[in-house]
């Protein structure tokens, strides 16, 4: 069981963060998605593309069952809730020399007061730490960047599309009930109650809280909680936890397309995933209803959108012949 004890002053600075760098190594745990179908499939791709490109360092760090760990400077600490990936792999490079050894020793050691198992690294990772902590964050750093433009980058607007969406919907929900019925919301394996956070977990914790991340991903399987392993940083906790049932990400209308179309009207019919409204569209797109009112018509008439009422909202979806036309133009 892992136990976090926040107060309200924790809890008013508790927030929402997307960091590309945390999905990118959340692939190389074991419990990621391996799904071959869905529109996440990618996941399961990333780790034959990693033994593909013969990345010697990350490969000796992903873990191929459940209770290792992989050390937390591969996943910088973010600092605001949007860090880009150029910030994130250069906090890489820059992580504190002792912080690269401290982290490398947990991978190797565990932490058996927390029931976190070691394991023996591969002589690739131990060879490239002997040449120093320094060098070794930088050459990781390297590695992790060429993963990302290999692996994830192609996926990333689509995802993060998705990401920014489940914010949006927590955030309504943290304004409706308030932040405990958020944190209760978030997984059967997670309570929250009179200023303390419990996750069902093998692991076993106790610690206080100035504040927790809250992190949703599209990779991870189940929920954890990013502890940090070095004594006196005191880095915030990160709940990370995997989006419920996600939306089907939105895809990229084709240059042709969007010519043929109009980029605006290219744009709306590729969001059309699952039925929304006009004012949920115009959100989104930043775009006002009016418009996008217009331009759904447009689309309504050419049979490409079809439009059903639920209450007292019309709900806007592509028909096949627009699943057709966005999947060959």
């Amino acid at each position: 069981m892992i136990r976090l004890t926040i107060d309200s002053t924790g809890l008013a600075r508790t927030r929402f963060v997307v960091s590309p760098l945390h999905e990118a190594v959340n692939t190389l745990m074991a419990s990621a998605l391996s799904s071959p179908t869905g529109p996440y499939a990618w996941v399961g791709r990333t780790r034959r593309l990693l033994r593909r490109e013969k990345l010697e360092l990350l490969s000796g760090l992903a873990l191929e069952q459940d209770g290792g760990y992989i050390p937390d400077f591969l996943s910088p600490h973010p600092e605001g809730p949007e860090p880009t990936v150029a910030e994130q792999l250069e906090a890489v490079r820059r992580t504190d020399p002792e912080r690269v050894l401290a982290e490398l020793e947990t991978a190797q050691r565990g932490l058996p007061e927390a029931n976190l198992a070691g394991r023996r690294l591969p002589e690739a990772v131990l060879r490239t730490l002997r040449r120093g902590p320094r060098y070794f964050a930088e050459r990781v750093a390297d590695e992790l960047g060429h993963y990302w433009e290999s692996a994830l980058a192609p996926y990333w607007p689509d995802a993060r599309a998705v990401l920014d969406a489940e914010i949006d919907q927590r955030g309504r929900h943290l304004a409706r009930y308030g932040s405990g019925s958020l944190f209760n919301s978030l997984s059967p394996q997670l309570s929250w109650a009179d200023g303390l956070i419990r996750l069902e977990s093998r692991f076993d914790v106790t610690l206080p809280a100035r504040m927790v991340l809250l992190m949703p991903t599209l990779v991870s399987r189940r929920i954890h909680v990013i502890l940090d392993p070095v004594d006196g940083c005191h880095r915030a906790p990160t709940l990370m936890y995997p989006i419920g049932t996600p939306a089907a990400a939105p895809q990229t209308p084709t240059p042709a397309l969007a010519q043929l179309l109009g980029p605006t009207r290219a744009d709306l019919l590729a969001a059309l995933v699952d039925p929304i409204t006009t004012a949920d569209l115009a959100a989104r797109h930043f775009l006002s209803a009016g418009t996008v009112s217009y331009h759904l018509g447009v689309l309504h008439r050419s049979g490409l959108v079809s439009r059903v009422r639920s209450g007292r909202e019309v709900l806007y979806r592509r028909t096949p012949r627009g699943e057709e036309m966005l999947a060959t133009e």
